[in-house]
């Protein structure tokens, strides 16, 4: 079985469902191929905000000397499992010369510009007929217990500011005026009123049968074992379901992406970050918006009749294990901030692994030594942000046309 597409996306997560809907969207025949379902990896239980706020990268200035500090500590919002590999150390190396004022501060105006645009292609979105995904315009609240970690809250709250990014520091009084479901002993916030939240899976998975109906073709259950070559060109692509013969390829598989790649001797610096969520009915005193619980680094998001408690960044290689000690991490975290919490009972306890590039920005762009090979990951903690606009930039790509925002940051050759 051979099909002859002109286009073949590889990976069902958001940035791969959102690459073959823009590109059937502008007409061009698309088979996407995900190795399990669609949805079914990070795209599935993460917390669901679309967060433009999230403006400074994960390489930011002072992150390394908190992550150092944490480093023991396996419950920690920032833990890497010690183990002995250079791809590892090689990404800590770039990671530590990203997290430097110049750089962050070169990297915020991109990841700005990613995020409002594809704020603007979600509004869009959600007024489609048939595509309803719990899409809501309510902003997120940034929350503090501790002196120390309001004033560094306000802190990034002005730098955002500096570059047109809108972030509001609050008072006690202030944040529990906007969020009554709060404990007293919260000292102050910032509030981002562009944000909006979202059901992940469900937008992902509907937007998956929009672009069938707009002719695109979703093989599931379908993984890529490897690649033939000739000159600069990738000619088939061999999978688990028969071999596909693709003038273009889009690799979009998400932490997955380098071993992938592997097979074309193409290195990606991509990390997988381990992410948990826990979903739970919503309590009586559930807070209405979406909450960042800021010292602890956990998301609280209401979604319909469930509320939604995720976070933690764990570097452990593709392991996809859960550790019982950071799930435990979360709930305690949750009980310190907010009321009702006191016995949770999860109905859903969730992990996946999250691409993370060592400068905080994505990977969008044609790869050196490819002529028909774009490589769309390392979205790290902002993919389902940065869904839309990544595919639209991908079908903008593979169609030869301008881009709606300049892609030369997020080129693969940078590293």
């Amino acid at each position: 079985m051979e099909p002859h597409d002109d286009i073949l996306v590889i990976g069902g997560g958001v940035i791969g469902v959102c690459s073959a809907y823009y590109l059937a969207e502008k007409g061009q025949r698309v088979t996407l191929v995900e190795q399990s379902g669609i949805a079914a990896g990070s795209s599935y239980g993460n917390a669901g905000l679309i967060v433009p706020s999230h403006s400074i990268p994960l390489a930011a200035l002072g992150v390394l000397t908190q992550g150092l500090r944490w480093l023991l500590d396996p419950e920690s919002p920032f833990y890497i499992k010690p183990r002995f590999d250079f791809a590892l150390f090689g990404w800590l190396l770039r990671f530590a010369g990203a997290s430097r004022e110049g750089p962050m501060r070169q990297a915020i105006p991109v990841l700005r510009d990613l995020g409002q645009a594809s704020l603007a292609l979600f509004d869009e979105l959600a007024a489609l007929d048939g595509l309803e995904f719990g899409y809501e315009r309510k902003g997120s609240l940034l929350i503090y217990t501790t002196r120390r970690g309001y004033e560094s809250g306000v802190e990034e709250a002005h730098l955002l500011n500096e570059f047109d990014v809108a972030a509001q520091p609050l008072d006690a009084a202030q944040v529990r005026q906007l969020e009554p479901n709060v404990l007293p002993g919260i000292t102050g916030g910032v509030y981002f009123p562009t944000d909006t939240h979202l059901r992940p899976a469900d937008f992902v998975q509907r937007l998956a049968a929009h672009a069938e109906k707009m002719g695109a073709c979703i093989r599931t259950k379908t993984e890529v074992l490897g690649f033939e070559t000739s000159g600069r060109k990738v000619v088939r692509v061999k999978t688990t379901r028969g071999d596909f013969v693709p003038a273009q390829v889009v690799l979009a598989a998400g932490a997955w992406t380098p071993a992938v790649a592997r097979d074309l001797r193409l290195r990606v610096p991509i990390q997988a970050a381990k992410g948990y969520s826990i979903t739970i009915r919503r309590p009586d005193k559930s807070p209405a918006i979406p909450l960042l619980l800021g010292e602890a680094r956990v998301a609280v998001t209401p979604m319909g009749d469930v509320l939604r408690l995720a976070g933690t960044l764990e570097f452990a290689g593709l392991d996809l294990s859960i550790n019982s000690r950071r799930v435990a991490a979360i709930q305690r975290a949750a009980k310190s901030y907010l009321p009702g919490l006191e016995r949770i009972e999860p109905l859903e306890i969730w992990r996946g692994l999250r691409p993370c590039t060592p400068d905080g920005l994505p990977i969008v762009g044609q790869a050196r030594g490819f002529d028909n090979l774009i490589v769309a990951a390392g979205h790290a903690m902002v993919g389902m942000t940065l869904g839309p606009i990544t595919g639209k930039l991908v079908a903008q790509l593979v169609c030869g046309e301008k881009t709606d925002v300049n892609v030369r940051a997020l080129r693969l050759e940078r590293f």
